[in-house]
């Protein structure tokens, strides 16, 4: 009799544990969907944020084309990296280019930039971060009106050795208190204009006409 029960509690034991292990593997499995869903919202946002669409006549989420091998290492993004494109009567008007800072004070901040067809920047919004709260953390908009300081911005206004933070002798202010975050994202953004300059050509080629937006958002194929 004992070793019958001591069996049938195992077997209990057993069922429950794989119950239990079913139960979290699901839930961090939907877990692990509404985060990306959060995320994909968030970018969404961002990028009609920096090109709202009243300025553009394309789906932005769907017009891309993948980050060139060649620009990883200075925008700090892998092959999964995806650059949007505007377009005005079938023509690219400006790019949203995806960059990491890795050099930020609490690791990497991410981010896209905007970059019109004259490179001057159409915004700059971040996306992902890890800097201190009450300090670094004024890069984010919703914190800080700091990062709408590069609206129009180029390699030429300011003159690129002034981009950099005015504690190193350039043109954007720092944060009381906060150098290395603002530094790490100037130094970012800075690298991604370089980076349109020297592809600007086959960036900005036009090589298919995607699907078009309406005046209300709906996707015309």
């Amino acid at each position: 009799m004992l070793v019958k029960s001591v069996s049938k509690n195992s077997l209990i034991l057993t069922a429950f544990a794989i119950a239990t292990a079913g139960a979290l593997a699901l839930t961090n499995l939907g877990t692990q969907e509404r985060i990306a869903s959060a995320e994909r919202a968030a970018q969404q946002r961002a990028l009609y944020e920096i090109i709202p669409l009243s300025q553009h006549d394309n789906d932005l989420l769907t017009d891309t084309v993948p980050v060139p091998q060649s620009g990883w290492i200075d925008l700090g993004v892998d092959a999964t990296g995806k650059i949007h494109r505007a377009r005005h009567n079938g023509e690219i008007s400006a790019l949203i280019i995806p960059a990491v800072a890795h050099d930020g004070y609490s690791g990497d901040i991410s981010m896209i930039v905007g970059v019109n067809r004259d490179g001057t920047i159409a915004g700059v919004r971040i996306l992902l971060h890890k800097e201190t709260p009450g300090l670094g953390d004024k890069i984010e908009l919703k914190k800080n009106q700091w990062i709408l300081n590069f609206n129009g911005k180029s390699l030429q206004v300011p003159v690129i050795e002034e981009w950099k933070v005015q504690k190193d002798g350039g043109a954007f202010d720092q944060f009381a208190g906060a150098t290395i975050t603002p530094r790490a994202v100037v130094g970012q953004i800075k690298r991604v204009l370089q980076f349109v300059a020297v592809n600007h050509d086959t960036l900005f080629g036009n090589d298919h006409q995607p699907a078009t937006t309406s005046s209300t958002g709906e996707i015309h194929e």
